[in-house]
């Protein structure tokens, strides 16, 4: 592993969303947004937003915007070239952004907050008006997924909830229930199959069709996922949480290929490079680590 310093509390990767850019990642924290450049591990942008925090980050499919979640209730969008504020969406949730998501064609975005709403808002170009509100969840929102089609999301809430909605028609199509604080969701990029993983330490894959489990792993043996992600072929997969343990899995067999260790403290969020060249993990006490 090598190590840059940060002190991130969310982290999609640039590369994952912007084609052409597979080298590049984004952290955000309090006070900051920050985008990375992966083989020199510099710090090539910082964007300061005094006094809140950004809970989540993300750069819609185009590379054009960054899209961010913040506490004080704002989504805020930015230039990813060179930082420079875009719009404002203010009073988005009561209780702070806490995830986000775009659809791949750019037009939407779909925000989740504290107050356990979901809402999607519609992008034009020089327009933001809030298409739907979705209630379903009644914590905090804390990751949102949408299929590549833009027809179907899915929803994690530390309520103990995860929602399959369809965003054609904005309704519930599946919930998922369980007895933990769901901290992340992923979907298999099969797109019938969704894992889940939070404070109980379990992993579940779950049907999309229907909600049902279909197979649940031991994720951790002492404390709570945190962060998922998975592979564009859908073979592995990578966990972090509490334990600062990355776990690298085989996704058909559910099992650990491969451990990291590194960290000192809790992984909040890791990432796959879509070229499957990196991992990039990021935890509470500031550290970014980048792993081959």
């Amino acid at each position: 592993a090598r190590s840059v310093s940060v002190c991130p509390f969310s982290l999609p990767l640039l590369s994952e969303l912007s084609r052409g850019h597979s080298d590049l990642f984004v952290t955000c924290s309090t006070n900051d947004i920050r985008v990375w450049y992966t083989p020199e591990r510099l710090e090539r942008l910082r964007i300061t937003v005094p006094n809140v925090t950004c809970h989540a980050v993300e750069v819609t499919r185009d590379g054009m915007v960054i899209v961010s979640a913040w506490n004080d209730g704002k989504i805020r969008t930015f230039v990813p070239a060179t930082g420079e504020p875009m719009y404002e969406i203010n009073n988005a949730h009561n209780l702070g952004v806490t995830a986000i998501a775009a659809t791949s064609d750019c037009k939407q975005i779909i925000s989740g907050g504290g107050d356990g709403q979901v809402r999607i808002w519609n992008i034009g170009e020089k327009t933001q008006k809030l298409r739907e509100v979705l209630k379903e969840h009644r914590g905090a929102v804390s990751c949102i997924k949408i299929n590549k089609n833009d027809k179907e999301g899915v929803t994690a809430s530390l309520d103990g909830t995860c929602v399959i909605w369809d965003l054609v028609r904005y309704v519930r199509k599946q919930m998922i229930l369980d007895n933990t604080l769901f901290k992340c969701v992923c979907y298999h990029p099969g797109e019938y199959q969704i894992i889940t993983s939070g404070t109980d330490r379990k992993i579940v894959y779950w049907e999309v069709l229907d909600g049902s489990a279909i197979r649940e792993v031991q994720g951790s043996l002492s404390s709570s996922i945190n962060g998922m992600d998975i592979t564009s072929d859908g073979a592995s997969f990578v966990t972090g949480g509490d334990d600062h343990l990355v776990k690298l899995w085989d996704y058909k067999e559910g099992t650990v290929t491969h451990v990291g260790v590194g960290h000192s403290g809790n992984i909040t969020r890791l990432k796959i490079c879509p070229a499957n060249k990196y991992i990039v993990s990021v935890s509470a006490d500031g550290a970014v680590l980048i792993w081959k």
